[in-house]
């Protein structure tokens, strides 16, 4: 009709990746985030709330009957282990029918781990051909938030693999930001002494807000 106004397109909202070194409470934070989007949709966002994609890597350990002493006993089940979920959790984004997704974990973990565990030539060839290419794209237009080790999270639920010390902890988790870097893939870290599960849930929507509507 003459003289009306185009409607502004409501923008995509980010996918947001929940990612970090075992034990930062990742799963926990995707669960309270799923919650906050059920209960506040953002009139500015006309979707569905997010879906929650956890525990891919568990569902790898079970379905292919791996352990966690795999992973630091045997570095060709490790890298098969790492192979394996990373195809897991490209077919769980590839699932979504909600038009977006929360997740806590990223294909990019699995390339850590196998660099910790296995050797950082066959993590390399991980992150080579077009299904990496696919992933990595789709990290870069999301919302990354890296969890800082150093919190409370830290106890053995007899599944999960333990990092040996803090030490170890620690390390994985600068395996994440040099990984990130050498990726380019823009991330913010939530440090440990933001504890209160409601402050951190609020650290992520303002990220999330900021990306999603370019808030600077």
């Amino acid at each position: 009709m003459a003289g009306t106004e185009p409607q502004a397109q409501q923008p995509l909202p980010r996918n947001i990746y929940i990612i970090g070194a075992q034990s930062t409470g990742k799963t926990t934070l995707v669960t309270a985030l799923g919650e906050h989007f059920a209960q506040h949709q953002d009139p500015r966002v006309d979707f569905e709330p997010p879906q929650q994609l956890k525990e891919v890597a568990r569902g790898v350990l079970k379905s292919h009957n791996f352990t966690a002493g795999d992973i630091t006993n045997s570095k060709s089940r490790a890298l098969e282990l790492q192979r394996l979920i990373i195809e897991a959790q490209k077919k769980a984004e590839e699932s979504v029918s909600t038009g977006w997704y929360i997740a806590d974990r990223s294909a990019l973990d699995a390339v850590v781990y196998a660099r910790q565990y296995v050797g950082a030539a066959e993590a390399f060839n991980l992150r080579q051909g077009a299904l990496w290419h696919v992933i990595e794209e789709r990290m870069k237009a999301g919302v990354v938030i890296l969890c800082a080790p150093g919190g409370q999270w830290l106890i053995d639920d007899g599944v999960r693999l333990m990092p040996r010390d803090q030490a170890e902890w620690f390390e994985i988790h600068s395996q994440f930001v040099d990984l990130l870097a050498e990726c380019g893939i823009e991330y913010i870290v939530l440090p440990c002494s933001i504890v209160g599960l409601d402050e951190r849930v609020q650290f992520v929507i303002d990220m999330w807000q900021r990306k999603t509507f370019h808030i600077q």
